[in-house]
């Protein structure tokens, strides 16, 4: 019997890997599987509609609601409960397993989600690990609203999290986390980032009501992007304190791209307190 569970795939170009990701997931699972589409050039939107899911195309004009919370906003789930899920994210049999067995009988109004991080063709076995809350009631979650004005061409909710109504669990089970596309495309991106989270920084600096919504986590990384040392601090955690050593050649490189990425936040914020 599926679940009363609607898994929400945004997606962009992603022929190269959707396939897998709605393989993985299988025709019994969920009771209905939507791909929200950016206008893709490729066969994203035909691999989806092959595969029994349904395609909603998105156009973004630059200011709230970007992609996620555009789909809960207009689009809103008729099943109990809403997954997000990454194209390059492949769930498992122990996934599905545990999420059957969990959803009916809980309490919680959304999850963490753990997933394994691959790079360089492998997958990690150090570093710091990802999680994500990507499954809640509809309903009882919507992502963090920031109020950008063209920051970026992110037209996606990037490092933001669902601010949820309710208790919050967890499921162990993790996902995969496949990001295959090289060090080059891993850098390009990351330079997008990068740009969307200065600007992030600067807007959410003053602003009470967005900090209040904030992790511990977000609180402490938010307190390091205005250093010149947030670069430093991640790559000492993740290489050293968190074993990211133990993946020799592979772990050194991911924890030096991450220091990258923080440095580059920083200069960035640099420049816009300058501009300002």
């Amino acid at each position: 019997m599926k679940l009363s569970l609607t898994i929400v795939i945004p997606a962009l170009n992603e022929q190269r890997i959707l396939l897998s990701c709605l393989n993985a997931i299988g025709k019994d699972f969920a009771a209905k599987i939507i791909v929200v589409d950016s206008r893709s050039s490729d066969a994203t939107c035909k691999i989806a509609e092959e595969c029994g899911a349904e395609v909603i195309q998105f156009n973004w004009n630059g200011s709230y609601p970007k992609k996620r919370n555009w789909f809960l906003l207009n689009h809103t789930p008729e099943t109990e409960w809403v997954l997000f899920l990454d194209a390059d994210e492949i769930i498992s049999e122990h996934f599905k397993n545990e999420i059957r067995a969990t959803l009916p009988h809980t309490s919680m109004n959304g999850f963490w989600l753990n997933y394994s991080i691959h790079f360089m063709g492998k997958k990690l076995k150090g570093g710091y690990p990802l999680k994500k809350l990507a499954l809640f009631r509809v309903g009882k979650g919507m992502y963090e609203r920031i109020d950008e004005e063209h920051w970026s061409q992110l037209d996606m909710e990037i490092h933001e999290h669902p601010i949820i109504e309710g208790p919050v669990g967890k499921i162990k089970s993790p996902i995969d986390h496949l990001d295959d596309r090289g060090i080059d495309h891993y850098k390009t991106k990351h330079e997008a980032y990068a740009k969307w989270e200065a600007s992030r920084f600067i807007n959410a600096k003053n602003n009470p009501i967005i900090q209040k919504s904030w992790t511990w986590k977000q609180r402490i990384k938010y307190m390091l992007m205005g250093t010149p040392f947030g670069g430093l601090f991640f790559f000492i955690g993740s290489y050293f304190l968190l074993h990211g050593f133990v993946d020799g050649q592979r772990g050194l490189k991911f924890s030096l791209l991450k220091m990258r990425y923080f440095n580059q936040v920083y200069r960035n914020i640099q420049q816009l307190k300058v501009k300002s």
